[in-house]
């Protein structure tokens, strides 16, 4: 049981490390101080998540993973694509950004479906809000900086 506990705890990691790259690259790419300062916090915390995880993962005797996916460096070369076709237009950023949660709510969702023992699952819940949290966030900026470009 604690192998399969270990490979979901390990996926939220890379998901974690997705979320913490992504983050610092919309941070680098924006032009807005506010938005660049945002998106520094928000890849602190999914630095902190990734960590904590990687604890947990240790201590059910696992092999913590370190970075982040295929799928999570694809997505942060297509932003980088994006941002140069776009001029860095903090509208597109911040769409990437909440697609890169999107990503990561299902990412948590899965890992909840799964039997998990309380401590880790309360772990992960508190987790999942966090990522809400910044999910409902970036789409209502993403909501702002649309009515402003029309």
């Amino acid at each position: 049981m604690s192998t399969n506990i270990v490979s979901v705890l390990n996926d939220l990691v890379e998901t974690s490390k997705d979320g913490e790259k992504g983050f610092l690259k919309a941070a680098e790419d924006t032009r807005d101080p506010s938005l660049k300062l945002l998106f520094q916090n928000r890849a602190e915390d999914c630095a902190r998540g990734a960590s904590e995880l990687q604890d947990l993962v240790q201590r059910l005797g696992g092999k913590p993973e370190t970075g982040g996916t295929v799928g999570g460096a694809l997505h942060r070369g297509w932003v980088d694509v994006k941002s140069a076709v776009t001029g860095r237009d903090d509208h597109a950023i911040l769409a990437e950004c909440e697609r890169g949660e999107d990503v990561a709510k299902k990412n948590y969702r899965n890992a909840l479906d799964k039997d998990l023992p309380a401590d880790v699952r309360a772990v992960v819940e508190r987790q999942y809000q966090g990522v809400m949290q910044n999910h409902d966030r970036i789409r209502d900026l993403r909501d702002q900086y649309a009515a402003t470009k029309s």
